[in-house]
């Protein structure tokens, strides 16, 4: 019936018979034409209601189901990113999976699955730049048996023909015998000898006797003989030595992160008076402390006492103390801020990232460590949010996990100062005129 008219409904003024009954059988118990029942039949169907309906007309083309989907939405300060593709064609993703990343100045930003379904089409190479909102792929929803529509069936590989046998080789000629050389001409006599010039006269055939000096004895220190060994060269081969050992060479494409930190250290570089001075610190009273109170404090709060929380809190009164150090300068303007928004670095294996911590100044040691951990773990998964990375007004960056003992680190614009952490050394301090031995701490 589908995709031309029924003669049979044309005809026939159809109408559709609705009544309830109390069985199991549907409520569309029959359709009946008017012309084609019999008298007695007409009665009982009267007292029904019908419905009349028109004549159907459909389609044999099903509507596609697939959708396009659309990139994340940027924050205000990113403008466009670099797609990397996880899923290729054909992958099936169930709801909320991990489809692709977008990679921009600042963070990874991830593109889930809006629904489970199979991956038709990929809108953007990968590599490629997107902007915010762009429609990237496209996804036909579905389970994961479902095959998508599009894909077409996949032929049998056809067998392949039998190779010929090789065909013998014709035999080979003996070889000709070859004729012996010809003797090279004999060089010509060379020429006679000038006759000798008057001018000059006969010379003598006997050289006059040399007179030598007598022998004395040498003033210099005799040379120690060393046998010396000959070493033969095979022909051919070059008396230089070849070098050895893998020498190639590999291009990698910086990715936007890393061309951003690049960018931003430059800047800084050329527009900053950078001033660095470097301060050693007692940490016999810190280490004391937590060595004491490590046990409760991992008890109470479920996280270890770190180096940093001390330093974190202590920068946090400094700069209230010293307010022009967490201003900032806007062109012909100084901006003091009442709080402190405290930025850390973190090294992660795509670059450098430095999420804040906010309002540092009305925090305690636990919150700082929990806020740290947080912080640490999101960016170690990738998982910084834009937002967690705006803002700071002052930057602490430790480079004594790497075993530094002293730095020069960069300010983080358009902030004015950062504070750079060290090593930490056993070193022998005087103390009211007595030598003792404590922790020293580096710092810039």
């Amino acid at each position: 019936m589908f995709g031309r008219r029924v003669p049979a409904i044309q005809r026939c003024a159809i109408n559709i018979a609705r009544q309830r009954f109390s069985s199991s059988l549907s409520p569309c118990r029959c359709i009946l034409a008017r012309r084609s029942l019999s008298a007695s039949t007409r009665v009982p169907i009267a007292q029904l209601s019908f419905v009349p309906i028109r004549a159907i007309h459909a389609s044999g083309i099903k509507l596609s189901d697939v959708i396009v989907v659309e990139g994340p939405a940027f924050a205000e300060s990113i403008s466009e990113g670099d797609i990397r593709w996880i899923k290729k064609v054909g992958d099936f993703v169930n709801e909320d999976e991990l489809v692709a990343e977008i990679e921009t100045d600042k963070t990874s930003v991830e593109v889930p699955a809006p629904q489970s379904g199979t991956i038709v089409e990929l809108l953007v190479e990968d590599g490629a730049k997107v902007t915010a909102k762009q429609q990237i792929y496209k996804l036909q929803p579905g389970s994961a048996g479902a095959a998508p529509a599009s894909a077409p069936p996949k032929e049998a590989p056809k067998p392949e023909p039998p190779k010929a046998a090789p065909k013998p080789e014709p035999p080979k000629e003996a070889p000709k015998p070859v004729a012996p050389p010809t003797p090279a001409a004999a060089p010509p006599p060379p020429p006679p000898p000038p006759p000798p010039s008057s001018v000059q006269g006969q010379i003598p055939r006997t050289p006059p006797p040399v007179s030598r000096p007598p022998p004395s004895p040498m003033s210099s220190v005799p040379v120690v003989n060393i046998p010396v060994q000959r070493v033969t060269v095979p022909s051919g081969t070059s008396p230089e030595l070849a070098i050895t050992g893998a020498r190639e060479e590999v291009r990698v494409k910086m990715n936007r992160m890393r061309l951003r930190i690049a960018s931003r250290l430059k800047d800084a570089q050329n527009t900053f008076a950078m001033l660095t001075t470097f301060n050693e610190i007692d940490m016999s009273n810190v280490i004391e402390m937590r060595s004491k109170y490590q046990k409760d404090f991992m008890k109470k709060h479920g996280i270890k006492l770190g180096l940093m929380s001390p330093f974190v809190r202590a920068a946090a009164y400094a700069l209230q103390e010293n307010p022009v150090v967490n201003a900032v300068i806007d062109e012909n303007e100084i901006i003091y801020r009442h709080f402190v928004d405290m930025s850390i670095a973190v090294a992660t294996p795509k670059g450098l990232v430095v999420p804040v911590l906010r309002n540092v100044e009305s925090m305690n040691y636990a919150q700082i460590e929990m806020e740290l951990a947080a912080l640490g773990e999101k960016a170690r998964d990738n998982k910084l949010a834009v937002e967690d990375m705006e803002g700071g007004t002052f930057t602490i960056s430790n480079g004594g996990v790497f075993g530094s003992v002293f730095g020069t680190p960069i300010i983080n614009p358009p902030q004015s100062a950062i504070l750079g952490m060290h090593g930490i050394f056993d070193r022998p301090v005087a103390i009211n005129g007595k030598a003792s031995l404590s922790f020293v701490y580096v710092f810039s």
